[in-house]
């Protein structure tokens, strides 16, 4: 049982608030019942279970430390003084796991002819990217391509916003001109979104394999990003709001593009 705060251990867990130290390990560290429970539920490469037996008390935290896909994995000890200190939300329930970030390489992706990727360029802030890979998860989507200098999926904020849907997809980092090459090279239909479009986002059928390409949160697309495009859409607004959150904007855009794919049963009244 780890008691001090000046264990190194837990100095090295608390440095995983830092992006440097992040990429320096290829560690992030996880949080909570729900989420450990979809890192195990999904295979996520859970490197150690970090336990704090006094706040753990419930019956299904007790079954994810013992579950079989986490046989072996390290356990660490730590009081619950401790264990609230490192912890990111209020009542933490006593389960945090450290686990190995999972990036891949664009050039090991062969999409199928309905794969849906997202774009993201120089998204910076964690908690859209978060929602964002939640959405993504949400319809089917198969990750994300993350361009320029975006901020760290596995940021706190950002996998807290996910709800656990950073193990399920793909996560990708590269520049704009090896993504544009890649799209090309595999004839993926590309989408943008501008304000300054003419096409309304719902005016138009969607072809898949696509990828949707969002812009930054202060500049949006570049001019170049907007004529690689096979089309930009726009999203139309009545009040005074010329714009919308980058994660709500992203969301609207691919519900229309799920839609369009989704069997509907009707029903009769």
């Amino acid at each position: 049982m780890i008691t001090s705060f000046s264990n190194p251990k837990v100095k090295a867990l608390r440095k995983l608030d830092q992006k440097k130290y992040r990429q320096e390990t290829g560690l992030f560290f996880i949080e909570g019942l729900r989420t450990v429970g979809e890192a195990i539920q999904t295979g996520a490469p859970i490197q150690t279970l970090v336990i704090a037996p006094e706040l753990l008390v419930s019956e299904f935290g007790q079954s994810l430390v013992n579950h079989p896909a986490v046989a072996d994995a390290d356990r660490m000890a730590v009081s619950a003084e401790i264990y609230q200190k490192i912890a990111h939300k209020q009542g933490p329930q006593g389960l945090g796991a450290l686990v190995r970030q999972n990036w891949q390489a664009l050039d090991e992706i062969k999409p199928a002819k309905n794969d849906l990727w997202i774009a993201l360029d120089a998204v910076s802030d964690p908690g859209n990217l978060g929602t964002i890979m939640r959405t993504t998860e949400a319809i089917g989507g198969q990750g994300l391509i993350l361009l320029g200098h975006s901020t760290d999926p596995y940021d706190p904020t950002a996998v807290k916003a996910s709800m656990g849907a950073i193990f399920s997809l793909g996560l990708i980092k590269t520049d704009w001109d090896v993504f544009h090459d890649w799209t090309k090279t595999w004839q993926i239909n590309l989408y943008g979104t501008s304000d300054g479009a003419q096409t309304d986002y719902q005016t138009i059928n969607y072809k898949r394999p696509l990828t949707l390409l969002m812009g930054s949160e202060r500049h949006g697309l570049t001019k170049s990003q907007i004529t690689a495009c096979h089309k930009v859409v726009r999203i139309p607004m009545e009040g005074r709001t010329d714009s919308l959150n980058l994660a709500v904007a992203t969301a609207v855009v691919l519900y229309e593009i799920y839609n369009q794919s989704r069997k509907f049963v009707t029903i009769d009244l």
